[in-house]
């Protein structure tokens, strides 16, 4: 048997309900999969899907550069004088990203 990592989402007490439909071949390959991990089938969707999630996130928030691109990256940006909207976009920012 192949080990399995649990996933938090796993983990934790459910409280949250979510149905999906999907063909009988695709239901049959998830099964085979989990058992291969000594799980059940909604257990190992929700674990998968939880980690797809996180991935796409990160994936949709992060930005990398390049060292050179960053470098210029930078330099463009402290060549740049602030403008009055800029300054308030920011102190919103600040504002809603407070932790609550």
């Amino acid at each position: 048997m192949l080990p399995y990592r649990p996933d938090q989402s796993v983990r934790s007490p459910k409280s949250a309900r979510m149905e999906q439909r999907t063909t009988q071949e695709t239901k049959d390959l998830i099964e085979k999969a989990a058992g291969l991990l000594g799980v059940n089938a909604s257990e190992f969707t929700v674990a998968a899907a939880a980690k797809a999630a996180r991935d796409t996130l990160r994936d949709y928030e992060a930005t990398a550069l390049q060292p050179s691109a960053h470098a210029t990256f930078m330099a463009a940006l402290e060549a740049t004088e602030p403008t009055e909207s800029l300054t308030g976009l920011m102190t919103l920012h600040a504002e809603v990203s407070k932790p609550k």
